[in-house]
């Protein structure tokens, strides 16, 4: 390579030195040759007579500074320097590109046959040259120009205020936005839709237009949107008390996108996946994805939108409080335990693996080549674990309460993680001071715990000791506050008050050192300690509990996320225990008594069948991968494939007669339903792998009246590898290969194929008519579900699929480098394999750090690969 990418450094902020109050945008569209035109109010901060704008891939075409030609400026790689400027000036800039070559997705570009936008991180500078940085807010207008045939709507952000007819058959409308936002909030969408109209009333009576754009012929599948979109607008007024703003509300469903969608201020671009449902095309999955993801981009109208960040390094301070947002909104709507249960199994699989692999990193990083390289699971997911342990110390009350002063002092402005603490401390009292490294402070921590009883005193003790080992980026670590939820049980299962000197005390007990000793007395008889409730911390817990101890709390814990978390304990002791065995050249196996506690579960009539469900769903292969220092990644498949039979055969009858038990009639996606569906498709994940696997799967199919049945059906025959598997996937593929969207179940299928031959059906699968590479969905569903959840055949011993990901990574590095980001992750985490694979994933990594054009986006991820 010829230059490196050079790092970016959170240490080194600077505020800027001119500032952008106001900008009046004009597109005219055209595929290859869109026209922009940017008018600015500049105002200079800082003693600077030097503008500095950022600017990628546009051809310059004129600059003026308060209406004067202005010629003292040069472009030098990716940047606009103006000189000689007063201290106040209008900017004119008219920069010329061409949306039809921009297959990266970033700034304008065609997605079909309509226009669209994407600008964050800082997609912007790919539209005119801009200080294109969160902490530069100013008011948008946007006028757009375009064919009116082609393109009857013409959408951006704000209010609709003007439209009129231009020559040659062309038409325009003009938007404004009266609140300042900074331009990676900008959007502008050119197409022809079809449109679903509804509209809310607000708390204070405000009537607020809401549109739904979707391809033609989609509009049946924009309904349970809408619905989502109104609930969201509903929760947020009665759980926050914060009410929309501006006239209208827009979302625009496309099929080419980068991302699951984007909270542009007033009008939503979403990824068609997390708009387009009903019962033939989706899942209950997909309804409730939908749901979330509705929930989550509306709620950054106020977290992440009113409130901004001041630079990309405080990412986590919008993304990690609006996930909080959106799992309370989905748990508050639907199953909170279940929502709690699905949320772990994402912290304990890919974030936890993340703080293991090259690329930890804090909720708040420290340094970053490529802003894209942000959107991680950490800054998300464990950013969202964040605000949740401040909830769980603080209260709903006074989180509330600290929410409320977080707006009054940052509205309209970008700020920090620092400002969100400061106000939730401020507006509490509690003092965050320790806590603040949560922020700052990589890796997963293990609390190892260790307990004590003394019968004649009446004195039970829980030792813990808290410990971070050292990640890629960070050597040193600090002892953390952590939020550490317990209850205690009598053998009867009757809960124990904790008390210490007489007095009652919290659940929630304060770890804030390394080594601490909690002392409960007043306990009369040995008990059996329920630890880590809710997963109170995202954390890794050592207790040693017996297996009937663990089945007690599977039975007696009061809390759900307890009992299943118990189940989980239990397995993965049994699992532990056979990986060793089978690596040793033994035989599997579980004892009788495991099998009993889990069949008591699914017998359990007292039980939400979705939470049976959950509780009968086993870790995935990657997340018992990140037990160990080395993964043996073939006897782990084994292991969990021998739980899976053991399940089959000695609960078939079981199984057998709550699946006919759950039949249901008419579909609809009521909890109660969804649930129900839950547990018969997991019966049927094991009935599978009976003798009567074959002939059940193949009638759930033919029998179908919707997609989670379908798709249900072909899960169980392709995780089987039943012989009804190829007849179904043809005969899917036949009725369906005229829809992508649809079709990217059975792509994924493809990938997570578990069969010798798995890769060789992968390439094949590039062929299809339907696969696209240069659609991000297409390509996550195949190419992406074969190196993330298929790691028995991409980890062959043959090093065929690292090969096969490299040859994938090399095309995208081309044409989205975006994508091929998300998809490289699985080959960075060499060392957590045998000698012979790590040498051939290192020898990938290599050729690809070799390329000439290596983007920053797969620069930074491979060099601190290579250098771990």
């Amino acid at each position: 390579m010829a230059d490196q990418p050079q790092a970016k450094f959170r240490k080194d902020y600077q505020s800027p030195e001119f500032t952008i109050t106001d900008i009046d945008l004009t597109f005219d569209l055209h595929d290859t040759d869109t026209l922009v035109t940017a008018v600015s109010k500049v105002k200079k901060l800082k003693e600077s007579d030097t503008l500095v704008l950022n600017g990628d891939e546009l051809k310059l075409v004129r600059v003026a500074v308060n209406g004067e030609e202005w010629i003292d400026y040069n472009e030098l790689d990716g940047q606009l320097a103006i000189n000689g400027l007063p201290s106040e000036f209008e900017l004119t800039l008219v920069t010329q590109v061409n949306p039809e070559a921009n297959t990266a997705l970033e700034g304008l570009y065609k997605s079909g046959g309509g226009f669209c936008t994407q600008c964050e991180a800082e997609g912007f500078r790919r539209i005119t040259y801009y200080l294109d940085r969160p902490d530069v807010l100013a008011r948008f207008t946007t006028k757009v120009i375009a064919d009116k045939v082609s393109y009857p709507f013409l959408l951006s952000n704000g209010n609709r205020v003007d439209s009129g007819d231009a020559e040659d058959g062309r038409h325009w409308v003009k938007w404004e936005d009266p609140f300042p936002k900074p331009c990676y909030l900008f959007a502008l969408v050119a197409g022809d839709f079809d449109v679903l109209r509804d509209k809310y009333v607000t708390t204070s009576g405000r009537e607020v237009a809401l549109e739904i754009f979707v391809d033609k012929g989609n509009l049946d599948r924009a309904d349970h949107a809408m619905i989502s979109l109104i609930n969201s607008m509903k929760w947020d007024e009665e759980r926050f008390g914060l009410e929309y703003d501006l006239d209208i509300y827009m979302i625009v469903a496309v099929d080419f996108f980068n991302m699951g969608a984007m909270e542009n201020k007033g009008l939503n671009v979403f990824n068609s996946k997390f708009v387009l449902a009903n019962s033939k095309t989706a899942t209950d999955t997909d309804y409730l994805g939908i749901e979330a993801v509705i929930g989550h981009e509306y709620f950054h109208n106020w977290t992440g939108n009113r409130v901004t960040c001041r630079d990309w390094f405080q990412l986590s301070l919008k993304e990690g409080l609006t996930v909080f947002r959106d799992q309370e909104f989905s748990s508050d709507l639907g199953s909170r335990s279940v929502n709690r249960i699905n949320n772990v199994r994402i912290m304990r699989g890919p974030q936890f693996a993340q703080d293991a692999s090259p690329m930890a990193h804090p909720i708040r990083p420290e340094k970053v080549i490529e802003m894209n390289n942000f959107y991680t699971a950490t800054v998300y997911k464990k950013g969202s674990e964040v605000i949740r342990m401040m909830h769980t110390l603080l209260g709903e009350l006074d989180f509330q309460k600290g929410m409320k002063l977080y707006f009054e002092r940052h509205d309209g402005t970008a700020a920090t993680c620092e400002d969100f603490v400061l106000a939730m401390e401020d507006a509490s009292g509690a003092d965050l001071t320790l806590f603040r490294r949560w922020y700052s402070q990589s890796g997963t921590p293990t609390l190892a715990v260790n307990s004590e009883y003394d019968a004649e005193q009446k004195l039970y003790k829980l030792h813990v000791k808290q410990h971070t080992a050292s990640t890629a980026d960070q050597t040193d670590k600090l002892p953390l506050h952590i939020p550490f939820d317990v209850e205690l049980y009598k053998a009867n299962g009757d809960v124990i008050e904790l008390q210490r000197n007489g007095e009652s005390i919290p659940n929630v007990l304060n770890i804030t050192e390394a080594e601490q000793t909690f002392e409960f007395d007043n306990v009369a008889e040995q008990p059996i300690a329920s630890l880590l409730r809710e997963f109170s911390a995202p954390v890794k817990l050592e207790y040693d509990y017996s297996d009937e101890e663990l089945v007690f709390l599977m039975v007696h814990a009061r809390n759900e996320f307890s009992r299943w978390d118990a189940g989980q304990m239990l397995l993965a002791k049994y699992i532990r225990e056979n990986v060793s065995r089978v690596q040793q050249g033994g035989d599997f196996e579980l004892p009788s008594s495991v099998v009993d506690a889990f069949r008591g579960v699914l017998l359990d009539a007292n039980l939400d069948p979705a939470f049976i469900a959950e509780m009968l769903s086993l870790p995935s292969e990657n997340e018992v991968s990140g037990w160990y220092k080395i993964a043996n990644v073939d006897a782990i498949h084994d292991v969990l494939n021998g739980i899976k039979q053991s399940f089959s055969s000695e609960l078939v009858d079981e199984l057998t007669a709550t699946y006919h038990t759950l039949s249901q009639g008419e579909y609809n996606i009521e909890h109660a339903s969804i649930a129900k569906r839950a547990l018969r498709n997991k019966c049927l994940s094991y009935l599978a792998y009976s003798e009567i696997g074959n002939e059940l799967t193949q009638a759930q199919y033919q029998s179908s009246d919707n997609m989670t049945d379908t798709i249900s059906a072909m899960s169980a025959a392709n995780s089987a590898e039943l012989e009804c598997r190829e007849t179904l996937m043809t005969d899917f593929s036949d009725k369906w290969s005229h829809d992508g969207l649809v079709m990217d179940k059975w792509f994924a299928l493809q990938g997570c194929n578990p069969a010798q031959n798995a890769l060789e059906n992968v390439r094949a699968t590039l062929e299809h008519k339907a696969f696209d590479l240069k659609n991000p969905n297409r390509t996550r569903n195949l190419v992406g579900a074969f190196c993330n959840a298929n790691p028995a055949r991409f980890h062959a011993e043959d090093g065929s699929g690292y090969a096969f990901i490299g040859e994938m990574l090399t095309t995208l590095n081309e044409t989205n480098p975006q994508v091929a980001s998300c998809l490289i992750d699985p080959l960075l985490k060499f060392r957590q394999f045998d000698e012979q694979r790590q040498v051939l994933m290192k020898a990938e990594l290599e050729k690809l750090a070799k390329l000439d054009n290596l983007a920053n986006d797969l620069f930074e991820k491979v060099s601190k690969a290579l250098e771990s």
